[in-house]
């Protein structure tokens, strides 16, 4: 289910469906429980993915970085922000679990933010962002003992709690969920 996304793995759109495009690493699903294995793969996917974005991102041309990764999808200029977004909001609703009782925590438009004027900055403001976030959020993730992945927050967006450890394997797919749109070809 986590599987690493090797850095030289490039998909192509060509033949390609819509799904496969928009999901090319598979849709999400929450699990109902993770090994200690499957916890420490989900940190190293989020730790290497900073390095493996950046990676990504050298390997673009100006016209790629303007190219959405499917029809009528986001450009890979978006998606790297968006990623910088998300992952300010990961920590700080890890966080917040890890000190509050079942916080409440808020959702945000996503689309809209991948529109704000800021998205026409240079993509080294986000992924400096997420080397430093992911810096502090993995120093974070790999000192939880076992009791605290079961802690929970509250999304606007799901019907029930979402666990520590369930968050944890989102946001790990999420890594390789991006990856690949920047990393795919046209």
């Amino acid at each position: 289910m986590l599987t690493y996304l090797p850095g030289c793995f490039y998909l192509s759109h060509m033949d390609q469906s819509i799904e496969h495009l928009q999901y090319p690493v598979g849709r999400f699903s929450f699990p109902d429980q993770l090994s200690q294995s499957e916890i420490d793969e989900a940190i190293s996917i989020i730790a290497s993915f900073p390095a493996q974005l950046r990676e990504a991102y050298t390997k673009l041309t100006p016209e790629l970085l303007e190219t959405p990764y499917r029809p009528e999808g986001w450009t890979k200029r978006q998606v790297i922000h968006h990623c910088a977004d998300s992952h300010m909001n990961a920590i700080i609703r890890f966080k917040l679990a890890l000190t509050e009782d079942k916080p409440r925590i808020t959702a945000y438009a996503q689309a809209a933010w991948a529109n704000m004027p800021d998205i026409q900055l240079n993509p080294e403001v986000s992924l400096s962002i997420l080397e430093g976030i992911h810096q502090r959020w993995v120093a974070v993730l790999e000192t939880l003992p076992g009791e605290a992945w079961q802690r929970e927050f509250l999304h606007p967006e799901f019907e029930k709690p979402v666990r520590l450890f369930q968050a944890l394997a989102m946001y790990a797919w999420h890594c390789r969920h991006h990856l690949a749109h920047v990393m795919s070809r046209p």
